[in-house]
């Protein structure tokens, strides 16, 4: 089946516009899948039953993947399994039956806004070679409730500063428009005049972000400055890569956003992915209700 889902995986990147992370998990995914079917001896397609996916469902929960993993795993299936079918690769498709494991909802741990406005403090007081180019980013993450790799993939022309908006590219190259602070704002202006032409050092790149060697940051080089400021500013917490973006969403629900507009901040195609943070619109409902109703 290798051949099979080499050429699905080049039919979703260019009729979905998948981006390049999701087509990585799905052919790692689609690559684990394969492997153990030709374990049990099944190498071609129209041997797989219905059966030998839930099989391997369990088997996956078995090996400790999370809820989330597992739903991702049989989203990949499906789209495989279909597009054999539609390009007459296949005759039938064995996930027509296979139910969605249940996701257990959980929900994200974020910053209070002490812990929040202590780390940008933090950031904001520093005296390093970097402080500044941290501190803007550091602002705009929280400021814009930006993934990680659309952080990155910021450019000089993304943050429009006069009238205060950052345009992103997130997944499966969608553009959103994000209102930007005036702190977030001042903080990235800060770096571009002080600290960016230092770090170019005759340079030239239109990534907003650049590392000690004139080139865009990696993810990883970000979160590891996350962490580090973080520690710095005494959390405890576990900072996460999507630890700043749940605390924008959570912030905002919690001064009395609606959800609607949380989903568009955070560009979710899908309402029920912002749904998860729901439970500050209950907590902040239950102390309204209890400060205001009579019976309280």
């Amino acid at each position: 089946m290798k051949p099979l889902i080499k050429e699905f995986i080049t039919y979703i990147s260019v009729e979905r516009g998948l981006a390049k992370n999701t087509l990585m998990a799905y052919g790692r995914d689609l690559e684990r899948y394969r492997a153990l079917l030709e374990e049990k001896g099944i190498a071609r397609p129209e041997q797989i039953s219905r059966d030998h996916i839930t099989n391997y469902m369990y088997a996956l929960k078995k090996h400790g993947l999370t809820a989330s993993s597992i739903c991702r795993n049989l989203a990949a299936i499906k789209m495989f399994h279909r597009f054999l079918v539609r390009e007459n690769l296949a005759k039938e498709d064995p996930t027509t039956l296979v139910e969605t494991p249940k996701l257990w909802k959980r929900v994200p741990e974020v910053l209070s806004q002490k812990e929040t406005d202590g780390m940008l403090a933090q950031a904001a007081a520093g005296r390093g070679k970097f402080s500044k180019r941290d501190h803007a980013m550091i602002e705009l993450f929280y400021a814009a409730g930006l993934r990680v790799s659309e952080l990155v993939d910021l450019k000089m022309t993304s943050v429009n500063f006069e009238a205060g908006f950052l345009r992103a590219v997130g997944k499966g190259s969608k553009e959103r428009i994000i209102p930007v602070g005036k702190k977030a704002r001042a903080a990235v202006q800060a770096y571009c005049q002080k600290i960016r032409p230092k770090l170019l050092k005759g340079k030239e790149t239109d990534a907003l972000f650049i590392s000690q060697q004139g080139k865009k940051m990696s993810r990883v080089s970000v979160w590891g400055m996350i962490k580090q400021h973080a520690r710095l500013a005494g959390l405890k917490k576990n900072i996460k890569p999507h630890t700043l973006r749940h605390t924008f969403a959570t912030h905002l629900l919690e001064h009395g956003a609606d959800l609607r507009s949380v989903q568009e901040m955070l560009g979710h195609a899908d309402i029920a992915t912002t749904q998860i943070y729901t439970h500050v619109d209950k907590e902040r409902l239950k102390s309204i209700h209890k400060q205001f109703h009579p019976r309280g």
